[in-house]
């Protein structure tokens, strides 16, 4: 085969996996062209890109899954080659054959390989032929929802749902008995339409306790084939992986080579050239003996690069956009299978806008800060990689996917990869948007996850744990009341005593009364405190150079607080001193540190209004979307709990359900029309 030569890559992507291409290809010496939608006019990825061109509208459907655009876009700019990142284009044959038609190279697999995976039943039966193990199921052409009902029965519950065009976790819901099979199916259905143009669905028998190993490969036009080891992605909400690992823990060498050599036959089966993920079951469950019977079952091959391929680049160290580059180019693959090791461990944790607290709802906003103190945390940068599109001052639009960065860590084995992982993203400061940070926090510090104890069920499984109300020691009380005093005694207006508002009187020592208390879950991201729970610290402080004395019930500390670099501090209470970042963002007192985050509402004894609070149940739409469906008609009894409508946004669907035993008087929206975030979705009369 010839070489495909290009000196000029559009990048039809966008956020972090559109900056991480660039990096690479900048450093190959190739001119990039980014693409952006009206939303992205100003985003990162365009900035950093040699030029970029405008596709269209916010919608996706307008802008980067336009084909036409896109390759229109490819020919005002010269490239001669396109990487389609992942998501949007990355397995779309058509755009594949268009480009081909348009002379330009595509940066990943054939159609014919992309066709051969899309279609997930028809993938099963080449996997089969390969001799690739799968799992029990239905994956037939035939639609009909009793069928459909009939299969599942046949299977045995609980059943997975999924969208035979899927991925992504787009269209795929687990039905844990016959009696939700039905709801269940109509769900998937409207998700799959709406992501992929498609509505046939697969069904698999649901292993209970699984672990979700992916394999990477990579293949070249000279018919070389390699696996560069697996990846553990067991930890996932909703389908969507939130930590990685690599290389899987746990593994035997005979059982990596096993799923490694399996991972390559399926690829070549398809005829497939580039990188692509092989996705694999491993049974976790204590009947299992998989290092002995290799019981792992195909699960679906994604043809394209994945978000987490960043853990393997940091045990192997090589750089699979570069391989991509070059394997496009025409190239045969840099290395055979016997020159690739494994050296280390590495964790990737994907940062979301979206709320842990409110059942991961996505969030929206401008981010005022968006910052990583690597040097001050005493992190090495060797070993520590933030993949991110976005920086301070960026907007967060409602309309893609909100994932913001990647972090990803290097450790010589797991335990060191992990620590350096919970200092990382201590590290992390994210201001103005709602994230997942502080519940990555929790996750990489809970104890089975620290033990390897893993499968899909991870996160519902440790709900409990990583739930749980917390329980705040008299440190953290003192340390936050000691944030909200410096913060204070920062804001005298002058040098009278008059203006003054930190608490000073004449011939006497500062005092101040600050009550504290911990959010609750309908309050984690407000600034309005509870009484409940209220914890009141008295400081007092000689004068403006001294040590606050904080008196909290019976007990008394002496505290300073001394600014760092940033928003990071020192802080010693009785003579411990300790650094972490801290802040006060209005009411909220936020503290971060390698064991996890603090978050308390504080105010001046006299401002705490002691009336009781109780929240509204109101039916306010959590976040801006479209919504997709009134479930049930004004004037109708409803019991508390019975879904009324369902809203889409950031690609995934949000049930609204009744807040208590009534009726709707009547919906505000229809189906299709678009809500702000806090828009009354519609008019709701309790029962007397």
């Amino acid at each position: 085969m010839s070489l495909n030569t290009f000196d000029t890559l559009l990048v039809a992507n966008r956020g972090e996996i559109a900056c991480r291409v660039m990096r690479t290809a900048r450093a190959m010496g190739l001119r990039t062209v980014a693409v952006y939608s009206d939303a992205d006019a100003n985003a990162r990825h365009v900035r950093e890109a040699d030029e970029a061109i405008r596709l269209g509208p916010a919608a996706a459907r307008e802008s980067y899954l336009k084909v036409e655009a896109v390759v229109e876009a490819a020919r005002r700019s010269g490239a001669g080659a396109i990487h389609p990142g992942y998501g949007f284009l990355s397995e779309n044959g058509a755009f594949v054959e268009a480009l081909d038609k348009a002379g330009i190279v595509f940066v990943g697999p054939p159609a014919s390989a992309i066709a051969a995976m899309g279609d997930k039943s028809a993938a099963k039966a080449r996997m089969a032929h390969a001799g690739v193990p799968l799992v029990p199921g239905y994956h037939g052409d035939d639609q009909d929802d009793a069928l459909l009902k009939a299969e599942a029965d046949k299977i045995g519950y609980p059943v997975l749902l999924k969208a035979s065009a899927g991925g992504g976790g787009k269209g795929m819901r687990v039905v844990e008995a016959a009696a939700g099979f039905q709801a269940a199916l109509d769900g998937c259905r409207r998700e799959s339409q709406a992501a992929f143009g498609d509505q046939r669905m697969l069904i698999e028998k649901y292993l209970t306790q699984p672990r979700h190993v992916e394999v990477q490969v990579f293949c070249d036009s000279h018919g070389n084939g390699v696996y560069l080891f697996e990846r553990d992605c067991s930890v996932q909400r909703r389908h969507q992986k939130v930590l990685e690992e690599a290389p899987a823990p746990g593994m035997s060498e005979s059982l990596r080579r096993e799923m490694g050599e399996a991972a390559v036959r399926a690829a070549k089966e398809i005829g497939y050239v580039g990188a692509g993920t092989v996705e694999f079951l491993l049974d976790a469950s204590p009947s299992s003996s998989q290092e002995q019977d290799g019981s792992f079952f195909f699960m679906e091959m994604n043809t394209r690069l994945q978000v987490e391929h960043p853990v393997t680049e940091m045990i192997t160290g090589q750089d699979l956009v570069e391989w991509q580059l070059r394997v496009a180019m025409g190239e045969r693959l840099p290395l055979a299978q016997d020159e690739l090791t494994i050296t280390g461990h590495s964790f990737e944790a994907r940062l979301y806008a979206e709320d842990p607290e409110q059942d991961f709802l996505p969030a929206t906003g401008t981010l005022t800060r968006f910052a990583m103190d690597l040097e001050g945390a005493g992190l090495d940068p060797a070993r520590v990689r933030l993949d991110s599109g976005v920086e301070t001052g960026d907007a967060v639009s409602m309309h893609y996917d909100p994932m913001l960065a990647k972090l990803i860590v290097h450790g010589d084995d797991r335990a060191q990869a992990l620590a350096t992982l919970n200092r990382a993203l201590a590290a992390l400061d994210v201001q103005g948007v709602v994230t997942n940070r502080a519940f990555l926090q929790r996750l990489a510090t809970h104890e089975a996850f620290r033990k390897a104890d893993l499968d899909t069920r991870f996160i519902e499984k440790h709900e409990e744990t990583l739930f749980a109300p917390r329980r705040y020691s008299i440190e953290e009380y003192a340390g936050a009341a000691l944030v909200g005093l410096n913060q204070l005694s920062r804001e005298c207006e002058s040098d009278s005593p008059w203006d003054r508002h930190d608490g000073f009187r004449v011939n006497a020592p500062h005092t101040i009364r600050i009550a504290l208390c911990p959010p609750t879950q309908n309050q984690a991201h407000t600034q309005s405190p509870d009484t409940e729970g209220v914890v009141v610290v008295e400081g007092t402080r000689e004068d403006n150079a001294g040590p606050w004395h904080l008196t909290i019930g019976g007990e008394t500390l002496t505290a300073r607080l001394d600014p760092l670099a940033g928003d990071a501090v020192a802080m010693t209470l009785d003579g411990h001193r300790r650094r972490l970042q801290a802040r006060r963002d209005g009411n909220v007192v936020v503290m971060v540190d390698p064991r996890g985050e603090t978050r308390l509402f504080w105010r001046r004894i006299d401002a705490i209004d002691h009336g009781h609070h109780e929240a509204e149940s109101t039916l306010t739409a959590p976040m801006h979307g479209t919504v997709v469906a009134l479930l049930v008609e004004p004037g109708v009894q409803v019991e508390k709990g019975m879904p009324l409508m369902v809203m889409e946004a950031m690609k995934m669907e949000h049930t609204m359900s009744a807040p208590a035993d009534g009726h709707v008087a009547s919906f505000h929206f229809q189906a299709g029309d678009t809500v702000g975030q806090g828009d009354v979705l519609l008019e709701f009369a309790p029962d007397e």
